[in-house]
């Protein structure tokens, strides 16, 4: 990110932004509410678009290789997306066909320990089990750079153990981890690079 800035309105949740997160690396972005940090991963995503500045994402523009950026990263957000309706297999499948992939999906439901649950329907699913299936999703796409917003939200211990070792696991393969959290304390032993935000800036 070179110089990002992005506006809601008059309020501005990125103003200035500038960082270089190295290939293979953890990076975690801290910051209060309101800070920028969701918006700051909505825009590598190409979820939403900059209004200033340059973002590149495994080397290609956000906003005029757009496709490229996406088909080389993963997203972890807030909401879960997720079919209530389906079984978890089948929405890890719906995923894969959606993306043109063509993993076998129980031994991602096995990583994230949701395997013996994997024909019932996610409407019976609890919010921590909900987070380990979106976890699921990310994983098979075998994304080159994965964002993280509030991973550790509504896990149990057992949860933030999964956590960390799928972030070990993703650095140790090379993958660029990009993480926002309020677990300043917990991520800083896994990250290579810190960023605190502060009012859209970096502080």
């Amino acid at each position: 990110m070179e110089n990002v800035a992005r506006r809601y309105g008059r309020r501005w949740a990125l103003a200035g932004v500038s960082f270089t997160a190295e290939q293979g690396s953890v990076l975690m972005i801290s910051g209060r509410n309101g800070s920028g940090k969701s918006t700051l991963l909505r825009v590598l995503s190409t979820a939403i678009r900059p209004d200033a500045g340059v973002v590149r994402v495994a080397g290609f523009d956000v906003v005029r290789e757009r496709e490229d950026v996406r088909r080389a990263t993963a997203l972890l957000s807030h909401a879960s997306y997720l079919y209530d309706s389906l079984s978890a297999r089948e929405n890890l499948v719906v995923a894969t066909q959606h993306l043109g992939l063509k993993p076998q999906v129980d031994g991602f439901l096995d990583r994230v320990g949701l395997l013996a649950r994997a024909n019932d329907a996610v409407a019976t699913f609890s919010a921590g089990m909900r987070k380990r299936l979106s976890f699921a999703r990310v994983l098979l796409q075998n994304a080159k750079v994965v964002l993280f917003d509030e991973p550790y939200g509504q896990l149990d211990p057992e949860g933030f153990v999964l956590v960390d070792d799928v972030v070990r696991e993703l650095r140790a393969k090379g993958t660029t981890v990009v993480l926002a959290t309020h677990q300043v304390e917990h991520v800083t032993e896994l990250a290579d690079q810190t960023i605190q935000l502060g009012g859209g800036r970096v502080v």
